[in-house]
């Protein structure tokens, strides 16, 4: 890096420091209500995004009316700048082994439980919904070390700032950059990983079902779940009103025992933990990022102009829970 982007990085990540030291000399509830109103006023002067989320709600929930649309988006980025602006960096600081129930507290997680309990490997999957974040920074406090794959920033020095914060209570933090092999070698040793899987994964990716429309996601958790045999947990922590109070939820969990039986593994287990990810969000969907473009990618098929092939409707309708309607919601905004 020449000295002219060095001096940049350094002033950004200068500017942030400066920052965070000044906002957060105020209350953290004071902090969430000016960070929800900073993202409101965002998704107002900013259309380009806002359409984009506008968008994404339109498609995954078309029967909304406008109005409700409306309110969803300015939610969702209200939530967002909640979590980069505040929570991001108070967790650390409000999160140890004694305070912890004043802020999170367990649903439906004995499923879960059970896994870790267990001291066997396993997938820890969630979408970009809720607090992502607080779910392996939660489980490392107690006492359940978790690695977290995680995209590194840019800013070399940003992103020290923030690995710092997320491992300051034991969650140990992997960078997708050459993680593979890291990560085989805490699966043999019996660790566990979580990973945020709702990323587009690009026109090479696999498409499976995602609110009625087929999206790309990353081949990696379901071809290392297979070679490992590894039992994969869908997982969420969302908000509860309008402080810094968490819900933790098992959504699903399932292992090799409900893919090894099926036509095409890879397939099942990237379509099951998606559709898991989609039911965390119909939970709460002014806590998800609409703003990520989950569905920029389209499959070969689309791309080319041509009718989905019959070997994907096969798999579509093999699915367990695929239903009649929701098959021809998938095809028909596939053609």
């Amino acid at each position: 890096m020449d000295v002219v982007g060095e001096l940049t990085q350094f002033g950004q990540y200068a500017a942030l420091r400066t920052f965070a030291a000044v906002f957060h000399a105020f209350s953290p509830e004071q902090n969430l209500r000016t960070a929800s109103t900073v993202g409101r006023l965002f998704h107002r002067i900013n259309p380009k995004r806002g359409r984009r989320v506008d968008d994404h709600l339109a498609m995954a929930f078309p029967d909304a009316s406008i109005e409700r649309r409306q309110a969803l988006a300015e939610a969702s980025i209200g939530n967002m700048f909640r979590l980069f602006m505040v929570e991001s960096v108070i967790m650390p600081q409000v999160l140890n082994v004694r305070s912890w129930p004043r802020y999170v507290r367990f649903g439906t997680v004995s499923a879960a439980m059970d896994v870790l309990l267990s001291k066997r490997p396993a997938f820890f999957v969630t979408g970009h919904c809720g607090n992502w974040e607080l779910l392996g920074f939660t489980l490392a406090l107690l006492g359940f070390p978790v690695s977290a794959v995680a995209r590194p920033l840019d800013n070399r020095h940003l992103n020290r700032w923030l690995l710092d914060m997320r491992e300051a209570r034991g969650l140990h933090v992997l960078t997708k950059w050459g993680a593979t092999d890291e990560i085989q070698r805490i699966v043999e040793g019996g660790g566990r990983i979580g990973f945020i899987a709702d990323q587009n994964a690009g026109d090479d990716g696999i498409f499976v079902p995602f609110f009625g429309r087929l999206a790309s996601a990353y081949k990696s958790i379901a071809l290392l779940a297979m070679r490992y045999r590894v039992p994969i947990v869908v997982g969420v922590a969302l908000r509860e009103g309008d402080g810094f109070h968490y819900r933790l939820e098992t959504i699903d969990l399932f292992g090799p025992e409900q893919w090894e039986s099926q036509e095409d593994p890879l397939f099942y287990i990237t379509a099951r933990y998606t559709r898991g990810i989609e039911t965390s969000v119909r939970m709460a969907p002014e806590q998800y990022l609409w703003i990520h473009r989950r569905w920029k990618s389209r499959p070969r098929f689309e791309r080319e102009g041509r009718p989905m092939p019959e070997s994907l409707q096969h798999k579509l309708r093999s699915l367990p829970w695929m239903t009649d309607a929701e098959f021809a919601k998938i095809t028909s905004s596939a053609n």
